[in-house]
């Protein structure tokens, strides 16, 4: 069993990544970001992941016993109570592990390019100004759902390795390779002319057809919106078809996580399901 470092003192140096643990600090403190639950650890123990350090009760250092064996990185373990000490909030799940984050170049748009280039088929989950860290997590496990190949994002949106979004996608974001585009249009444009991606717009709009009669493609794209300015025009303009989701008149409009679900359900997979 692999031996843990024991931590009995708030001032443990050993434990400082852990102090005063906030969305707001830690993007890009120490360059580590922070990965919480038994579950999403378990996840990242079984990754290629950077990881910095795991910080466990001594319950959760129990049932993630058999995970650590081939973890290189220290493991702390502490009573729950001197955790949420040092963590600054209430630790009920009892697990925290810091991971290094990536260089830009492992989340640059070249690099995704280069992960998909070679594939035959493609599909893609593609997100613009999406700030709430909740929805990013949902995009991300809705991804892992229905076989989403990769996420891309504009650099207009919340970041993916914040500790909330990593939870709610229950781990896939350390799973499903993504990229941040500084260049949004040009990198649609990209998408098109080096891959060969058709891009589907999920939108409402005099312009959308319902989803289900935008054709098929082995290559293709669903871009998301912000919930409440939708698309952008000059992404719209991008797009090779733009399509709604039909619903009643006194609903307009659905949350872009399950919006996101019931359209990559329908486009996605629809087909491997009917050949199912």
């Amino acid at each position: 069993m692999k031996i843990p470092q024991i931590v009995s003192s708030f001032d443990d140096p050993f434990v400082d990544a852990y102090r005063n643990v906030t969305d707001a600090d830690l993007r890009g403190r120490k360059h580590l970001f922070m990965v919480e639950s038994e579950m999403v650890v378990r996840r990242l123990l079984k990754t290629n992941w950077n990881i910095h350090s795991v910080f466990l009760s001594p319950n959760k250092f129990e049932r993630l016993s058999p995970f650590l064996e081939s973890c290189e990185a220290p493991i702390y373990v502490a009573d729950v109570n001197l955790m949420t000490e040092i963590v600054g909030f209430h630790i009920h799940r009892g697990a925290l592990a810091a991971v290094h984050r990536p260089p830009p170049k492992d989340i640059s748009v070249d690099n995704l390019f280069n992960i998909l280039r070679d594939k035959e088929n493609i599909s893609l989950l593609l997100a613009e100004r999406i700030t709430n860290v909740d929805n990013m997590g949902s995009l991300f496990r809705n991804a892992a759902a229905f076989g989403v190949d990769a996420l891309l994002f504009d650099n207009q949106c919340c970041d993916p390795l914040y500790r909330k979004s990593i939870r709610v996608s229950m781990g896939h974001t350390l799973s499903i390779p993504w990229a941040i585009a500084d260049h949004w249009s040009a990198t649609l444009q990209r998408l098109k002319s080096e891959l060969g991606v058709t891009i589907i717009g999920c939108e409402t709009g005099d312009q959308a057809i319902p989803l289900w009669d935008v054709a098929g493609s082995h290559r293709r794209a669903l871009v998301m919106g912000e919930e409440k300015a939708g698309l952008s025009p000059s992404t719209i303009n991008l797009c090779d078809s733009v399509a709604e989701i039909p619903m009643q008149n006194a609903v307009p409009s659905i949350n872009v996580a399950v919006a996101s679900a019931v359209a990559l359900y329908d486009f996605f997979r629809r087909d491997s399901f009917d050949e199912g």
